[in-house]
């Protein structure tokens, strides 16, 4: 099956008409036939080759798989189709992806401006630099003049950029070599420990880990299955080496002996808070409803701090713009100056 790349937002809008149509009654192939009505010719082929191998009794996040959709959004209709809340798991599936499709459109909205304005300052400065500076420089020496504090340090910052540009560079290599060298054949669960030691990354995918965990995990308790039947839930999930090496670790504690909460405290890339959630749900008897209120917990706290984020980002990134501007003004205007004081 041949297929166009879907972006989030399409991801999010073809789960969510999906997941409306379920929730009034509708089987998972007419609801697929309906909502093909709603999209794009080249889109409607691409389902409608969905659907042949649905018919045939595939199951529908192989076909999602096909279509090369978001790994987590298969990973929630994998489980929906283990529990049979499929219409459940498109709508939460859906804001999900829908969530993280606006994050990236306030991303671009936050850098391009910016970054345009960066850009043509530096092209400004660059022509100060070599063009006017150079010219003050030789009225100095003709006037007997002492060049100025401030014409000194951007002569100095030209010289330092393109020692910082190659490092950068290096930097850069260093961390592609790694990267596919080393870090991509790490088992899945070094991994996720590696990046918990990245101080501001690791915040936002611990919350992350510790939704979409906690999501499935209580979705399929509460169709009654039991820990170690969930867990085996994971253990099945080929697409996501992750999740199902972390419930095989898990089961293998489990039969040590380990009480759950206790397994949980020692992963570094889950909440701590989690292992808390887990012996409360345990003593009253509704696991699955507690991590369903603390998945959501975890779901806020994550919008909060990218929010967040964002709003310290900005200010950041205009006060730098308004440091270049400021330079490339004083840049100019005191050699001016100080030549008006040497005449």
């Amino acid at each position: 099956m041949k297929t166009r790349k879907w972006s989030l937002e399409e991801q999010a809008v073809f789960l969510k008409m999906t997941g409306e149509l379920l929730i009034r009654g509708y089987p998972l192939a007419e609801a697929l036939e309906s909502v093909t009505l709603h999209l794009p010719l080249y889109r409607r082929k691409e389902i409608r080759e969905g659907l042949e191998v649905l018919k045939e009794g595939y199951p529908f996040y192989l076909i999602l798989q096909r279509l090369k959709f978001e790994e987590h959004l298969i990973g929630y209709v994998f489980f929906a189709e283990k529990h049979g809340g499929l219409a459940t798991a498109f709508i939460e599936g859906s804001k999900m992806v829908q969530k993280r499709a606006n994050d990236f459109s306030k991303l671009k909205k936050l850098f391009v401006y910016p970054l345009f304005l960066i850009s043509t300052t530096l092209i400004l400065w660059v022509f100060v630099q070599k063009y006017l500076l150079p010219r003050f420089s030789s009225l100095y020496t003709s006037m007997n003049l002492e060049t100025n504090a401030f014409t000194s340090i951007i002569y100095l910052l030209d010289d330092l950029f393109p020692l910082l540009f190659i490092i950068l560079c290096v930097l850069l290599c260093v961390f592609v070599f790694y990267y596919f060298v080393k870090f991509k054949n790490l088992p899945p669960l070094h991994q996720k420990n590696l990046l918990m030691k990245i101080p501001m990354l690791s915040t936002y995918l611990r919350l992350f880990y510790t939704h979409y965990f906690s999501t499935q995990l209580s979705y399929l308790l509460s169709g009654g299955l039991s820990v170690n039947e969930a867990l085996s839930m994971f253990e099945q999930n080929e697409h996501q080496s992750f999740y199902k090496q972390l419930a095989k670790n898990i089961k293998q504690d489990l039969r040590k002996g380990e009480k759950l909460e206790n397994i949980i405290k020692k992963y570094l890339f889950l909440e701590k808070e989690l292992a808390t959630i887990v012996k409360h749900g345990q003593d009253n008897g509704k696991l699955s409803q507690e991590l369903v209120f603390f998945a959501a917990h975890c779901l806020q706290r994550l919008e909060e701090k990218t929010d967040k984020l964002m709003k310290q980002m900005q200010p950041i990134l205009y006060s730098v713009i308004g440091l270049l501007i400021v330079c490339m003004y004083l840049a100019v205007l005191l050699p001016m100056f100080h030549l008006l004081d040497g005449i």
